[in-house]
């Protein structure tokens, strides 16, 4: 009995699970992976984190607060590359974590993660029903109050449920559940439609850009710098949920690096595009509103294309909604996979090659989150997840490098400067995940105390790998 704690560190062996038909189908290319990342990653936020952080924190210098947010994810994106090129498995972090620290570790990240697929997802869609109820509150047609938001919502009396936030979770759920080529389709097209709303406002608005607004450029000093990056850094998250896909790409090995880098790039090009123009146009003292992109046009007179970009934000939330929803889906098919989760989680459709159930399991918990709970309350776990997730890969690249298992296995992709760049960036998400809210630490917490129940309730008694291990 007295090594039986050391099994909570017991290893996942990928070498066996790289040559199993896993039953899920290979469909995505480095294309395809891009567009996952930029859905991902550029949604309502290019079109209001910009004037919030310049307004706040920075002042004209918002686009260095982009530039260091960038080159933090950059150093967690290398990681995740390297990783998603030895081990081309689902479940992303998770799945790395599992291989080199072990199970225990590995559930504990698992568990952050689904906080923050699921936290994402609802805000984004509580995002997405403000947006469209106030485009259709245009044309005349507005819902019952009761129906208009969740109980407690700022600025909603009478507020009970969302019901638009509901409708399209379920709705990117049903999409979802029809196959991964049709979403990765619709996705693909959205991206596209979302790069040009964002290159018409640049467009328009930089033949409007006085000089003098970018004086003084540090009105905060470096230091509201560095906290902006803080805030920035939320806009750029969304690109591990590329890594979750892994068994689903034609030639995981290449195409992985390419759609996780690529896609941060040019994300990182259009919030810092974006976000120089705005504070050209308006004086940053000015942006702290709502919708500081809309603001600026009409500021310009160029009312029209405000309904534009307000189509444009819908357009990007829905991207959103459908990658992470598939990031959240794949992450339970691989926590499923190994025991750790009830083994319905993992069951695919004969057709589709889609885990359904789980599809559907993960968009009515989702749903009932954004129906039901204020924004402000949900948002505040995403962060948290996603920072503990960087770091933990960053530090396994360390880790990956020294264990005989990988020596030999053919990677296709190596992070630069070793073993520098992997240690700056696991310090980097350390520090940044100490500028979160202390209420973030408190949610966090009593997330991971209800994941160490179902772990030791269930996890721990059905883990593939202990069982295996156990027969040989």
């Amino acid at each position: 009995m007295a090594k039986q704690p050391l099994q909570l560190f017991i290893k996942k062996q990928v070498q066996t699970d790289l040559y199993k038909k896993t039953g899920l189908e290979k469909t995505l290319t480095a294309f395809s992976l891009t567009t996952m990342g930029i859905g991902a990653i550029v949604g309502s936020g290019i079109f209001i984190t910009p004037g919030l952080i310049a307004a706040n924190y920075t002042g004209p210098s918002v686009m260095l607060s982009y530039v260091i947010a960038v080159v933090v994810c950059a150093m967690a994106a290398l990681c995740y590359s390297e990783f998603s090129s030895t081990i081309p498995l689902a479940g992303s972090a998770y799945t790395y974590v599992y291989a080199v620290f072990g199970e225990f570790v590995a559930w504990i990240l698992g568990w952050a993660l689904i906080s923050e697929y699921l936290f994402a997802v609802s805000s984004v869609a509580v995002s997405w029903s403000s947006y469209f109820q106030n485009l259709m509150g245009g044309f005349g047609i507005k819902l019952p109050a009761f129906l208009q938001a969740a109980a407690g919502t700022a600025g909603v009396k009478g507020g009970g449920i969302d019901i638009v936030a509901l409708l399209i979770t379920m709705l990117v759920a049903a999409l979802l559940s029809k196959g991964i080529r049709e979403s990765a389709r619709i996705n693909n097209i959205m991206v596209i439609v979302k790069i040009l709303v964002i290159l018409l406002f640049i467009a328009i608005a930089i033949f409007y850009v006085e000089p003098s607004n970018y004086r003084p450029f540090l009105p905060f000093g470096t230091h509201g710098v560095f906290k902006g990056a803080a805030v920035a850094f939320y806009a750029y998250i969304g690109f591990d949920a590329v890594s979750t896909a892994s068994e689903e790409v034609k030639n995981p090995k290449r195409n992985m690096p390419i759609g996780i880098i690529s896609s941060l790039l040019v994300a990182a090009v259009l919030y810092i595009g974006l976000s120089a123009v705005l504070v050209g146009v308006v004086h940053y003292t000015k942006l702290g509103v709502a919708d500081p992109v809309a603001f600026a046009l009409n500021l310009i007179h160029q009312d029209w294309a405000a309904g534009v970009i307000s189509f444009g934000a819908i357009v990007g939330m829905t991207t959103v909604l459908i990658v992470m929803s598939y990031g959240g889906t794949r992450l339970l098919f691989a926590i499923s996979r190994d025991g750790l989760l009830p083994a319905s989680l993992k069951k695919l459709h004969p057709r589709t090659h889609v885990p359904v159930a789980n599809t559907w399991i993960f968009g009515i918990v989702a749903s009932i989150f954004a129906a039901f709970i204020p924004i402000d309350k949900i948002a505040e776990l995403v962060n948290i997840g996603t920072l503990s997730a960087f770091a933990m890969v960053s530090l396994g690249i360390v880790f990956l490098r020294h264990d005989e298992r990988f020596k030999d296995m053919d990677t296709s992709f190596k992070v630069p400067w070793y073993p520098v760049l992997p240690i700056a960036s696991f310090l980097a998400c350390v520090y940044l995940m100490t500028q979160l809210q202390p209420f973030t630490w408190e949610a966090f917490g009593v997330w991971v105390v209800l994941g160490l129940i179902v772990y030791v309730s269930y996890g721990y008694h059905h883990s593939r790998v202990r069982r295996e291990t156990a027969t040989d």
